[in-house]
């Protein structure tokens, strides 16, 4: 449970003014917060295992969801509007990728929408929190805040789980940012980051090189064919992109039988049984066994999943990518020589049996597994447990003050308002046309009539 500031402590404090020896307290350097967002699971992938990791170096960790720090359920508002315009208008997300990172982050509503967090922010972490570590852009950008406004003196980090940085993940404030390589890091201090430092990525243990042992046990159990190369497609958590069409492109070219996973999205699985097919599937719990049994890792989005496939030994190619971060992170692993980024379909085929059973996939194996060489001494946890070690940094300069109550309340009202438009004008331009515009914003406002959407539960692969 996140720490709230309560009356215990006060409690506390009174008792032990009346005994001789205090109880003593967790020291400072031991203690860790990390904030992640719901949003997708390749933030949450990675904060679960930071917390594993720094929770065997010694540390206490304690774990927050930046979305469940924003009021009014101004979170589920967030994660269930990027859902949707990644389904259904994906060309409106590739713009305001672009805008941002033309303008260098976001804009006034986003920055007004994170301040709502602050307060929130500063209740829920622990007195004794002797780090902070973001692996969220928007907890970045509170976490940055409160720095530089004198509001949290504990250290702040961010691990960065893209390969591609995009300026929103630059916070001012943030003291030191982590890289799984040398090509995120450069794009960070390209943003304006002052401390990067590259130090491996992180994934679950249990993604591992396996022989053909496990290669064979992984295929009987998942009725995988025993001898036929195997083309793993994955797209998230949520199942997003033209997954559809690349499994039918798969199985036209030939080079590898597909097996797709499509996360929590069963409606995309039962739709690609339908299409023929065969070894489709939804939400997987055994991931490193999947990857086992693959030949090759197809993805769109560059996140968590390729990752994970670097740590087994799978070589990786990226095709008809999602917009916005989608492309950014194939173009960034291809610079980074760790996976291909195939921009034509007529090359799927010839750059897949490469990647199965020729020198290319050789190459792009040896470059994935370095990255766990580079940061075999636990990587971004001992460099989050040295920044513990150093002691508090010295005070950042106050820049502004406080906002008044009344003014976090407009605040927070008009980025509900504009969140509503913007999810409501999303599912308007993608459903209506023409004279149906008005009539469907007229039915829109009928928000007792209006469906509760449910909510995407949080997911392991990203």
């Amino acid at each position: 449970m996140p720490y709230l500031g309560s009356t215990v402590h006060l409690r506390a404090l009174a008792a032990g003014a009346l005994r001789p020896e205090p109880e003593p307290r967790t020291a400072r350097s031991e203690r860790v917060a990390i904030v992640s967002a719901s949003i997708g699971a390749g933030h949450d992938g990675a904060a679960a295992e930071l917390a594993r990791r720094l929770t065997a170096h010694g540390l206490v960790v304690d774990r927050f969801d930046l979305l469940d720090l924003l009021p009014a359920r101004l979170g589920r508002l967030v994660r269930d509007g990027y859902h949707r315009m990644l389904v259904r208008a994906p060309w409106a997300y590739q713009r305001v990728y672009r805008s941002t990172e033309r303008a260098g982050g976001g804009g006034p509503l986003a920055r007004a929408l994170l301040r709502t967090a602050e307060q929130r922010m500063l209740r829920a972490l622990h007195p004794d929190t002797g780090a902070v570590v973001s692996t969220y852009p928007g907890a970045s950008r509170v976490l940055g805040s409160l720095r530089l406004r004198g509001r949290l003196d504990a250290p702040v980090l961010t691990y960065l789980t893209d390969f591609s940085v995009h300026p929103l993940w630059v916070a001012d404030g943030v003291d030191v940012h982590l890289a799984a390589h040398a090509v995120p890091a450069a794009q960070a201090r390209a943003a304006g980051a002052r401390d990067v430092r590259v130090c491996g990525p992180v994934v679950d243990p249990r993604f591992r090189p396996g022989g053909a042992r496990e290669r064979g046990a992984a295929r009987a159990r998942f009725g995988l064919p025993a001898d036929a190369p195997l083309a793993l497609l994955v797209a998230g958590s949520w199942g997003v992109g033209p997954v559809r069409q690349v499994a039918l492109e798969l199985r036209e070219c030939g080079a590898a039988v597909p097996v797709v996973v499509c996360g929590r999205n069963e409606a995309l699985a039962a739709q690609l049984r339908a299409d023929g097919i065969e070894h489709a599937y939804g939400w997987v719990d055994d991931m490193p066994a999947l990857m086992h049994a693959a030949d090759v890792l197809v993805q769109n989005a560059g996140g968590l999943s390729s990752l994970e496939a670097f740590a087994v030994g799978l070589p990786v190619a990226s095709y008809r990518c999602i917009p916005g971060h989608g492309l950014t992170n194939a173009a960034a692993l291809e610079e980074a020589g760790t996976a291909v980024w195939i921009r034509d379909p007529d090359h799927l085929k010839d750059v897949l049996c490469d990647l199965i059973d020729g020198p290319l996939g050789l190459r792009r194996r040896t470059a994935g597994l370095a990255l766990f060489a580079a940061g075999s001494d636990d990587g971004p946890a001992a460099e989050i447990a040295r920044v513990h070690r150093a002691g508090p940094p010295p005070p950042r300069p106050v820049a502004r003050r406080r906002r008044s109550a009344a003014r976090r309340l407009v605040a927070t009202a008009v980025v509900a308002c504009g969140l509503w438009a913007c999810a409501v004008g999303t599912g308007i331009a993608t459903a209506y046309d023409g004279p149906d515009v008005l009539h469907a914003i007229g039915h829109s406002l009928d928000l007792d009539g209006a469906p509760d959407h449910a909510h995407v539960p949080e997911g392991h692969h990203s």
